[in-house]
């Protein structure tokens, strides 16, 4: 399949339902060749609160809907809370293509709870997911990328990272997202700050999340349904954007679904890239410190 990314190898973490699915989706139709990736091949138990919950998704789904639209993908296991599996991730890959163009750290955990009722266990899960497998990838991929002249690394973030409005809403006083969200903030600094370490050897790194919130399988639960939400598209759409221009041309940002694109004249396309959707603008309710080009 022609496009803006032929030829490249592209790891998409968490691809196996929900944003992963559909930026696997985007970047496959694009042309990359995508290793699609999830603890195991089977749908997974996602474990909240101490209720086990298996949610719908596989690996096989996601590389049977590529597929299906003439693109490329291949599946590896991982459970990322395993640190054999975590360390080994990107060497899988590599070892299967020769090499590894794109990373996109996908795979999260959520688990929301206010501060004074949160267990250690959560917070130590939390900041494991979003802080730690971030960086052991980063840190597995920048040789592989360094020695074929660069690549790109886009780090799923999350408005919540963004300091809430004031005066405060009903859902920061009890959503229970401050440790997510502190985290997501940690994971924009860390983009920023790797992008400067990076930016001489043309390894582009950025964040992208969504606007407002996508209403996925993993995430339903979290998502008041007052809440407002927005098409998985115009998130895929954002992080292809990071993923083909040099690094000097556009590495550093911190940049959101809705925001970006509409800031910046972007067409959005369907997830197989064969259908140009209609310009979406930010929501009135969207948050005020977003910068529309990216933070």
């Amino acid at each position: 399949m022609a496009g803006l990314l032929a030829g490249k190898t592209a790891l998409v973490t968490g691809s196996s339902r929900g944003i992963g699915r559909a930026i696997a989706q985007r970047l496959a139709a694009e042309g990359a060749t995508v290793a699609v990736t999830a603890r195991a091949y089977a749908p997974s138990p996602s474990v909240r609160a101490g209720v086990t919950e298996a949610i719908p998704g596989s690996i096989e789904e996601t590389i049977a809907l590529i597929e299906e639209a003439g693109g490329s993908a291949f599946g590896l296991a991982a459970d990322l809370d395993d640190p054999q599996a975590r360390d080994g991730l990107v060497e899988a890959v590599v070892a299967r293509t020769g090499l590894l163009d794109i990373l996109v750290n996908n795979a999260g955990f959520a688990d929301y709870s206010v501060v004074d009722e949160m267990s250690m266990e959560t917070f130590d899960r939390t900041i494991e997911h979003y802080l730690r497998t971030p960086f052991v990838l980063t840190k597995a991929a920048v040789p592989h990328m360094r020695k074929h002249g660069g690549g790109w690394i886009v780090n799923i973030g999350s408005v919540t990272g963004v300091a809430p409005a004031r005066p405060y809403r009903d859902y920061n006083k009890t959503a229970g997202d401050v440790i997510y969200a502190s985290c997501k903030a940690a994971l924009h600094r860390f983009t920023q700050g790797i992008a400067a370490e990076l930016l001489d050897d043309n390894i582009a790194v950025n964040a992208v999340g969504p606007s407002t919130a996508v209403r996925t399988p993993g995430a339903a639960a979290l998502i008041p349904d007052s809440f407002p939400t927005e098409p998985v598209e115009y998130l895929a759409e954002t992080v292809l954007a990071m993923c083909h221009l040099p690094a000097a041309e556009r590495t550093g940002l911190v940049a959101f679904s809705l925001h970006y694109p509409w800031s910046q004249q972007l067409p959005v396309h369907s997830l197989d890239g064969g259908t140009t959707l209609a310009p979406l603008a930010p929501p009135d309710t969207a948050n005020p410190n977003v910068k529309p080009a990216g933070l």
